[in-house]
């Protein structure tokens, strides 16, 4: 098994409609909404601060950007210089033997060119926490420019110089702020101060339940119209094609979808029309049996509801692999229309592909490398003798028996990435695909091929 490309990083998924052909690759947040940023920044502008995110720095191993250089301190403050002198113990405990390198790294330090705009600046756009050791008022300022939008800004915290407070002003859910505060806060033993309604009710928002869990937000203005429901003491339903989501304070479960509810799946909607199913697992296969003529019996198998879509957030899981066949030089462009529209054709959302799989003499195919960068996920290839242990379970192919060596790509490529087959086989002018579903909805398996 090879992986022909990684994961494409800073990859977020703005809601529009599948109809329109059209993938967005914008923003951050390459795993649903769990940043791929690693980075905790420290930010000092006052020496006065010094203690504070030295204790900080040592405890979350983050970069420190601080106002004054270590020689005019280490002469003149006693208590600074013996702090240095602990650290490496202190960090080596934490975080193993390279973590003293680590720190020298990752401390800035400014003797007379400190200057907050040029640093807030790269803090903002490498890490997924800030910490502003400073009024909230400088912290403000000086991230104000540099905000791009919930989806895509860390979270900010904000430590004041007498070390009281720890205050979330930025990315409480999605950027991580209120359980960075909560962790600032622990370390220093300081209050806490988180201004999020729905954390101050005691409610799970949507965007939380979309970041702990993995899953992708359609929208968020409907979920910001969720939570707002939430706020006002209104229940909201969950309909879980999934089962993964305990209910908590402030929703209920549904089987149907329904306006004022989060709908957890990979299906999508079409022409304002909702097609449901009411139990994947039983609705794809049957004892094991593969549904090749799903479009064929769709009408049959769902219910046409119309519905206010602004009310209903969904919240997609990335669980869907695509095995591709094509020819040899097989264009992105005709790859990424044919692959669409049938997922359109089969009603699943082509944001919920987690991966692409193909034979190992396709690892350097380039429009199925495009195509996995534009819909940011992974294209892992499988060896011949891979495929061939799990052949027989498939339609057999007698052209790829004869080119390859082996009976089938498809169909095997998604078996061997953990999934079991739901669509078996579309063909279409030299291009071959098969969709399964996942089995493990975690996606171990697949994150232990990458």
């Amino acid at each position: 098994m090879e992986k022909a490309n990684p994961l494409s990083e800073d990859v977020n998924y703005k809601n529009k409609e599948i109809d329109d052909r059209i993938i967005y690759t914008e923003g951050n947040n390459a795993t649903a909404y769990g940043y791929s940023k690693n980075t905790i920044s420290i930010v000092c502008p006052s020496p006065k601060g010094k203690e504070i995110a030295l204790k900080l720095q040592k405890h979350l191993n983050a970069g420190l950007y601080i106002k004054e250089g270590y020689k005019g301190l280490n002469e003149s403050d006693y208590k600074f210089k013996e702090s240095l002198k602990n650290i490496e113990a202190v960090n080596v405990a934490l975080h193993g033997e390279n973590s003293y390198d680590n720190f020298k790294i990752n401390t800035h330090t400014y003797e007379g060119n400190f200057k907050l705009n040029d640093i807030a600046k790269e803090v903002m756009k490498i890490s997924k926490g800030v910490i502003f050791i400073s009024s909230t008022g400088i912290a403000v300022r000086a991230i104000a420019p540099f905000l791009e939008g919930k989806n895509k800004d860390p979270g900010v915290v904000v430590v004041d110089l007498s070390s009281k407070y720890a205050i979330n002003i930025l990315s409480g859910h999605l950027g991580g702020g209120n359980e960075l505060t909560l962790k600032v806060a622990q370390i220093l033993n300081v209050q806490p101060i988180i201004t999020t309604a729905t954390d101050n009710l005691g409610i799970i928002a949507p965007d939380v339940i979309a970041k702990d869990n993995g899953l992708i937000i359609e929208d968020l203005k409907k979920a910001k119209y969720i939570s707002s429901l939430l706020v006002e003491g209104k229940t909201v339903g969950i309909k879980d094609d999934y089962n993964m989501i305990k209910i908590s304070n402030g929703y209920e479960k549904t089987d149907e979808i329904r306006e004022d509810c989060i709908w957890i799946t990979h299906n999508l909607k079409v022409d304002n029309k909702h097609y449901s199913f009411n139990n994947i697992n039983n609705f794809y296969s049957n004892n094991n049996t593969i549904i090749n003529n799903l479009n064929n019996d769709l009408e049959d198998n769902v219910t046409q509801v119309n519905l206010n879509y602004f009310k209903i957030l969904k919240l997609i899981k990335k669980d869907l692999v695509l095995g591709i066949g094509c020819r040899r030089g097989t264009t992105y462009e005709k790859l990424y229309n044919f692959i669409n529209s049938s997922l359109i054709k089969y009603n699943l959302d082509i944001r919920s592909v987690a991966a692409i799989v193909s034979v190992d003499v396709k690892a350097n195919e380039d429009g199925i490398i495009k195509l996995a960068e534009k819909i940011n996920c992974p294209f892992i290839t499988f060896e011949r003798d891979e495929i061939k242990s799990v052949q027989y379970k498939y339609e057999k192919s007698e052209f790829v028996l004869k080119t390859l060596g082996i009976t089938g790509v498809c169909e095997p490529c998604v078996d061997l990435a953990g999934a079991e087959v739901i669509i078996s086989k579309v063909k279409n002018e030299g291009m071959t695909l098969a969709i399964g579903v996942l089995k493990n909805t975690n996606n171990t398996h697949l994150q232990n091929m990458l």
